[in-house]
């Protein structure tokens, strides 16, 4: 078993049998762990605390999981979420991302698969917490990631936390195609349902906001291997 040090997790989750399971279960792999009933206490948690990992159900009482994950996202973009939901549509977690989530688990599910996500979470956390230089760029492109701030050809350009993790990942790889697997296992840390186009989705998105209003490209398709970041 793998003890972590003083790693403390907040589950904000309203099926008490559910979140004292939970609770239960990562108490004995090591970690701290507090429990709020509802989104109002986990809110109210979350402000007075520091986590390190943060695990949302999404049908809360007081505020859902959705409206508290953009709480979280706009207070503290480095802690890792994990969204922990019956809700199983693409649509249901497309939204999760774009609210902030950094993973998405579809209840039921099995304990050691939560474990493996959280431990993928939080050691890619402690990656990024590594001096690896403040400001990526490519041609016009610049990233901050000090201040999470995008531009290209001096404007602003706003991501979600989903977007921008995609972005980093594909600017760190410049020039070099990427494969869905490899997005897949380095952004969302689980390998992916090959049935989902969730990857290209968030790729669209990355192209509609980083190249559209401009006549140079810089995201490719590789058709059959992946995309790349080119510079041109």
């Amino acid at each position: 078993m793998l003890f972590m040090e003083e790693l403390t997790i907040l589950i904000v989750e309203d099926e008490q049998k559910i979140a004292n399971t939970l609770k239960k279960g990562l108490t004995e792999n090591g970690y701290q762990v507090d429990v709020a009933f509802d989104g109002l206490i986990g809110e109210r948690m979350f402000l007075a605390n520091q986590y390190d990992l943060i695990i949302l159900d999404i049908n809360l009482p007081g505020i859902n999981g959705y409206e508290l994950c953009r709480i979280i996202r706009n207070k503290n973009q480095q802690v890792p979420v994990i969204m922990l939901t019956a809700l199983s549509t693409m649509n249901d977690k497309l939204e999760g991302f774009d609210a902030g989530s950094d993973d998405y688990l579809i209840k039921p599910f099995e304990f050691k698969e939560l474990l493996v996500r959280i431990r993928a979470l939080l050691k890619r956390t402690q990656h990024q917490q590594l001096p690896t230089g403040n400001i990526l760029r490519i041609n016009d492109l610049e990233m901050n990631l000090d201040t999470k701030e995008v531009k290209r050809n001096s404007h602003v350009i706003s991501l979600t936390a989903k977007e921008f993790q995609l972005l980093e990942y594909m600017m760190r790889n410049k020039n070099r195609v990427v494969s869905r697997a490899d997005i897949a296992v380095n952004v969302w840390d689980i390998d992916f349902d090959t049935k989902t186009n969730v990857i290209d989705v968030y790729v669209n998105y990355l192209r509609n906001k980083i190249d559209k209003q401009f006549p140079d490209k810089l995201i490719h398709t590789q058709i059959g291997m992946g995309y790349v970041l080119k510079e041109y």
